[in-house]
């Protein structure tokens, strides 16, 4: 008797490779699986925002933590920051257009996840790593 083998997503011709063989994978998930990033993106997904509507998009992020993130965003041109000048001087975060182009795999991981994660009650839940415990990365 044979396994049945999982579908291929469509898009693949080939069997995926390893990410040493990906330098581009390797890159993604260097900057976007380090925590917060992914939800910072989707936060500016609903618009241009101070730092203060990021902070209350994403909760739990500390402002630390976020300054960090939007910074190093900033830099791999995923996000824009404008400083409008005032008084009061205002600084509003926004998605580049590489920013926005991610906004199409992201929400296939949404669908995704609520197809293939647990909504609670378990260790890898959204709700049990983003609450008040100190992640490794925001104690430095």
């Amino acid at each position: 008797m044979t396994t049945p083998q999982p579908p291929q997503p469509a898009a693949w011709s080939e069997p995926p490779r390893s990410a040493q063989t990906v330098p581009a994978l390797t890159r993604a998930f260097a900057l976007l699986g380090k925590r917060w990033t992914g939800l910072i993106l989707a936060a500016l997904a609903q618009g241009p925002a101070g730092f203060v509507q990021v902070r209350e998009r994403v909760p739990g992020v500390s402002d630390s933590m976020l300054a960090d993130r939007l910074q190093e965003l900033a830099t791999v041109d995923l996000v824009t920051r404008t400083v409008q000048p005032g008084p009061p001087t205002r600084t509003l975060y926004a998605l580049t257009p590489q920013g926005n182009a991610f906004l199409i795999p992201l929400a296939a991981l949404i669908v995704w996840a609520e197809e293939h994660l647990p909504a609670s009650g378990s260790p890898t839940s959204a709700a049990s790593w983003a609450g008040h415990h100190p992640h490794p990365e925001e104690t430095r």
